[in-house]
């Protein structure tokens, strides 16, 4: 009780200051860059050459895809080892579009100029994508919901966790 205003107790403590939470995948900021990421990456698609349509293209389209789907799905599970390992998964996919660009840009299939900027917001995704997993990761240590994850169960344990999510940051400096 407050000395000074022996009726305090009666007021209940002021509530932080939070964000709604999320209710769909779509809500997410990762999945929305994501999204754009892959619609970017299905009109680089259709500019391949015929040679490339059903070879280059259709895995560009599946590792598009890929991505946004995880993202989707892992948000969709109940587990937040489950929800790190689809998003695991979205970032493999997007580190494949980024080669993939990178098969584009040897093969002179696109201009330099335009797959520059791709790569960015491509990296762009990534590091949204890294900071969301570790989000995720911070809510795992702190769930309190009386509920125990067996990690294994995921094929991942706490010993190869900080193995899994070591991450970058930035996109690597080109080699000169």
């Amino acid at each position: 009780m407050n000395a000074k205003n022996p009726l305090s107790y009666r007021q209940p403590p002021p509530s932080p200051p939070s964000q709604p939470p999320y209710r769909t995948f779509e809500e997410l900021e990762v999945y929305q860059l994501a999204r754009e990421f892959r619609k970017l990456m299905y009109q680089v698609n259709r500019r391949l050459p015929d040679l490339e349509k059903f070879e280059l293209g259709s895995q560009i389209r599946r590792a598009a895809v890929s991505l946004t789907n995880n993202i989707a799905e892992g948000h969709g599970r109940f587990h937040y080892l489950e929800q790190i390992k689809f998003c695991l998964n979205a970032r493999g996919s997007l580190e494949e579009l980024l080669d993939d660009l990178n098969v584009c840009e040897d093969e002179s299939y696109l201009p330099a100029a335009e797959i520059g900027p791709l790569k960015q917001q491509g990296w762009r995704v990534h590091q949204v994508l890294n900071g969301y997993i570790r989000w995720l990761r911070v809510q795992k240590q702190g769930a309190t919901m009386g509920l125990r994850e067996d990690s294994t169960a995921y094929g991942l344990s706490e010993d190869n966790l900080d193995e899994l999510l070591e991450l970058r940051e930035t996109p690597p400096t080109p080699l000169l």
